[in-house]
């Protein structure tokens, strides 16, 4: 089983998710030609990829979700909020699965937990992935950690954590008081700290990488998100992977 990234941050996230002859994406920030050209970086094509999942609607997240299915010819699973608001532009998937109250479900050899999370989208969710044997945990966007989440995301070998801002560097910034409210805000993101303090709680004997995601390119720093992971876990910094706008994440093994 291994996990990679195409790219996270606000201009465009997407992860890989593979376990035996499967390959999952989760959520597409890219236009179709653009995640080609990444998914190549990772030595893959349109076509191996099996089913996209889509944690909420938001552009960086949905915005080449329907294009690539088509291309891919694959399903797209989202919960109902999500596809609600992505029929209401115009931009829903043709081919749907719709995520219902199960606790799991499977794609081929990849056994998936849907978990919902405190963010300003219609009906958002997240994704532990299992192939049986080991775990990954995916968190890309939510406002603050609920005590189901750190049920869900316990005991896994490898987690994906939104590290999406430094608050001293945010309140401090240019952005409009209304934007950092925002985020700031029970529905927003996870800063650094909050990620290091969800971190500290769940981190198991079973974990062997922990991946920085989703930074703000005007309010946080790899070294930050970095530091603070790390002194959650009192590893060395350069153990705590990042998960980067522009180059994503390579391949990591579980």
């Amino acid at each position: 089983m291994r996990f990679g990234c195409l790219g996270s941050g606000s201009k465009g996230n997407a992860w890989l998710v593979q376990a035996g002859d499967t390959c999952v994406m989760v959520d597409c920030g890219f236009g179709p030609v653009e995640a080609g050209k990444r998914l190549a970086r990772l030595g893959l094509a349109v076509d191996d990829v099996d089913a996209i999942l889509l944690t909420h609607e938001h552009s960086d997240h949905a915005r080449g979700v329907a294009q690539l299915a088509g291309r891919a010819r694959c399903s797209v699973w989202l919960t109902h909020g999500s596809h609600a608001m992505l029929d209401a532009s115009g931009k829903a998937p043709t081919s749907a699965c719709i995520i219902e109250a199960q606790p799991s479900f499977d794609i081929g050899d990849l056994r998936i937990t849907p978990y919902p999370v405190p963010h300003d989208a219609r009906e958002p969710m997240q994704f532990v992935f299992s192939d049986g044997a080991r775990k990954f945990g995916l968190l890309t966007d939510a406002g603050h950690v609920t005590w189901h989440m750190e049920q869900v995301l316990g005991d896994c070998d490898a987690l994906a954590l939104e590290c999406n801002h430094d608050i001293a560097q945010l309140q401090a910034g240019s952005y409009p008081l209304a934007l950092k409210r925002r985020i700031l805000g029970r529905f927003g993101h996870l800063d650094n700290a909050a990620a290091a303090a969800l971190l500290h709680k769940i981190a198991g004997s079973r974990l062997k990488h922990v991946v920085a995601a989703h930074l703000s390119e005007h309010n946080n720093a790899p070294e930050l998100a970095r530091a603070a992971l790390a002194g959650a876990l009192g590893c060395e910094h350069d153990w705590i992977g990042v998960a980067d706008q522009e180059t994503g994440l390579d391949w990591r093994e579980i």
